[in-house]
C-alpha cells in the first residue's frame, strides 16, 4: 500500500520578516495589475478587443464555433475545387471540340457562296448569250439559287 505524506517547503515555514501575525490580508501595491485608469481605448486594436471576447465564451461553445467553422471552410474548399476543375474541363473540352466545328461550319459555308456565285456567274452569261434550249431564264436563276422559280410566260 502506498502511503502519502506531506512535506512542506523551507521557504514557506517561515514566516517574513516585518509581518505581524494580524496581517493575513497581504496585499501587493506593486503588482503589474491594470486599474481602470490605465485603460485607453484609442490604442486597443480590433484584434485584441477580439481575442479578449473569448474570455466570455463558454469553452464548450467555442469548441462548437471551431468545429462548425472548421467543417464549413472545408465543404467551401472542396465545392470551389470541385467547381474550378469542372470549369477547367468545360472550357478546354469547348476549345478543342468547339473551334475545329466551328472552323468546319464557317469553311462550309464559304464553299456554298463561291458554288453559288460560280452557278449565278453562270446564269449571268447565258442571259447575256441568250439562253441555250428550251429552258427558260428563271428556270435556270431557281435552279442555281437551290429553290424552284415558275417559268413566267414570255411578254
Amino acid at each position: 500500500m502506498v502511503q502519502l505524506t506531506e512535506v512542506e517547503d523551507e521557504h514557506f515555514q517561515e514566516r517574513p520578516g516585518g509581518l505581524e501575525e494580524d496581517e493575513d490580508d497581504f496585499t501587493d501595491t506593486d503588482s503589474e495589475i491594470s486599474t481602470d485608469s490605465d485603460y485607453d481605448p484609442i490604442n486597443e486594436s480590433l484584434a485584441e478587443r477580439i481575442s479578449a471576447l473569448k474570455d466570455i465564451i463558454p469553452p464548450t461553445t467555442r469548441a462548437w464555433f471551431s468545429d462548425k467553422f472548421g467543417r464549413t471552410t472545408s465543404i467551401l474548399k472542396t465545392v470551389l475545387a470541385f467547381t474550378g476543375r469542372a470549369a477547367w474541363t468545360v472550357s478546354v473540352s469547348a476549345l478543342l471540340v468547339g473551334i475545329p466545328y466551328a472552323l468546319a461550319v464557317a469553311e462550309e459555308q464559304q464553299n456554298l457562296a463561291i458554288e453559288q456565285e460560280q452557278r449565278m456567274r453562270e446564269m449571268g452569261g447565258d442571259v447575256l448569250t441568250g439562253g441555250h434550249g428550251d429552258e427558260s431564264t428563271a428556270e435556270r436563276v431557281g435552279a442555281a439559287l437551290g429553290g424552284r422559280a415558275e417559268a413566267r410566260p414570255a411578254l
